[in-house]
């Protein structure tokens, strides 16, 4: 992003023809005009009066770090993007850290949401928890399809299934990755022992999936905040799940977690042959 200058009227210039500025930046038309501001895109609870001669969006959301932005984004960045088009520039009124930080995902999946991105799935689940205190509804959207439902996966796929039974669970793409943390150091609250399972550069591994929701957790999920998730086929005990967060083995501290432990399930990797296909596990 370019280097923010001041322009008329409190607005401040962040790109050519893009501005962002507060409530009083619409105070003036005059300095609208001067800007060359033909459309106004307003985040707030409230929707501001109209200025005469310039276009006007409004999303409803408090302006609280926490509100959802990102699901309007797309709206948003097609009705900015028609007014630089024509020649002319646009104001965003109401950008607080919050926004901020959903403006920079937004960029990161390509300026598109993406709803199959990990990067978005651990936002939505992130703002999920954040509203949670007695989970009783949870949006369906927020639940993987289970594989079994599925009639073929992709052959870009892993298929992962339990140990057990072999009742598939979840696929690759419902894995929610996360930075290796720090390891041992992160554990100094708890007794490591020399029996810990280390990487070579002196970090415990990861010995555990964190997934998004899959359909068949959802009875184990509803009304508590954290349990075990266990197999819907032959109930052995799969791993765990908390809306507060869970620490990984390698350190790393994920909210909300939704944990299978790697030693209770196997990967099925499905590979074409001719017209047919093979399950290597």
């Amino acid at each position: 992003m370019a280097a923010a200058a001041a322009a008329p009227g409190g607005m401040v210039a962040v790109l050519p023809g893009l501005y962002v500025g507060g409530a009083e930046s619409c105070s003036c038309p005059e300095a609208l005009s001067a800007a060359g501001v033909v459309a106004v895109l307003t985040v707030d609870a409230e929707e501001p009066p109209a200025v005469p001669g310039v276009r006007a969006m409004h999303v409803r959301a408090r302006d609280e770090p926490g509100a959802d932005l990102l699901s309007r984004l797309d709206e948003c960045a097609a009705f900015l993007g028609a007014a630089r088009a024509g020649g002319g520039a646009a104001l965003v009124r109401w950008v607080n850290p919050g926004f901020q930080g959903q403006l920079k995902l937004y960029e990161a999946m390509g300026c598109a949401v993406d709803s199959s991105s990990v990067l978005y799935k651990r936002y939505r689940l992130e703002m999920l928890s954040e509203r949670l205190s007695e989970p009783q509804d949870l949006p369906r959207e927020v639940f993987a399809v289970d594989p079994t439902s599925i009639c073929q996966t992709p052959n870009t796929e892993v298929l992962y299934r339990c140990r057990k039974c072999r009742r598939a669970l979840f696929r690759s793409s419902s894995i929610l990755s996360h930075t290796e943390g720090s390891g041992p150091a992160a554990f100094a609250h708890k007794r490591i022992t020399d029996s810990a399972r280390l990487c070579g550069n002196g970090h415990e591994k990861c010995t555990s999936y964190f997934i998004e929701p899959v359909q068949w957790m959802e009875p184990a999920l509803l009304g508590v905040m954290e349990g075990q998730l266990l197999c819907p086929k032959c109930t052995s005990k799969l791993g765990s799940f908390s809306w507060r967060g869970e620490q990984c083995s390698c350190g790393r501290w994920v909210t909300p977690a939704f944990q299978i432990h790697k030693s209770r399930v196997d990967e099925v990797r499905t590979l074409p042959v001719g017209n047919f296909q093979t399950a290597k596990t």
